[in-house]
């Protein structure tokens, strides 16, 4: 299994994909519904109507890559909010792709203190 650095931003497009779109499609999904930059540091990521299939579009400098995930028999818990486009942290994304419902999930905040005691 792959991982993805962590420091990459991750986009979920709420909104069910065709998914006969490919990298230029899916590009240009980003540019003109989402309005963020496809060539951006950043994961986007897309379902079909039925949730059985992911897409994960994302530039590394010298060209795209696309990836798509498949179920056999089950379906992505898809986040349930309203906005067009969320984002999340990759280690939500990996757990998306784990069949994990990400909106169920919470972490302790971080936290910065000054000193011990």
């Amino acid at each position: 299994m792959f991982r993805l650095d962590a420091r990459l931003k991750v986009y979920l497009h709420r909104e069910a994909v065709d998914f006969r779109k490919s990298i230029n499609g899916l590009a240009t999904l980003v540019e003109q519904a989402l309005g963020l930059d496809p060539f951006a540091p950043a994961v986007y990521a897309f379902s079909n109507r039925r949730h059985d299939r992911i897409k994960l579009l994302l530039y590394d400098r010298t060209g795209f890559w696309l990836l798509m995930k498949r179920l056999e028999e089950d379906r992505f818990v898809w986040p349930r909010r309203q906005q067009a486009v969320m984002e999340i942290t990759t280690e939500q994304l990996h757990w998306l792709l784990d069949g994990i419902d990400i909106e169920a999930v919470r972490r302790h905040p971080s936290r910065q203190y000054q000193h011990a005691g």
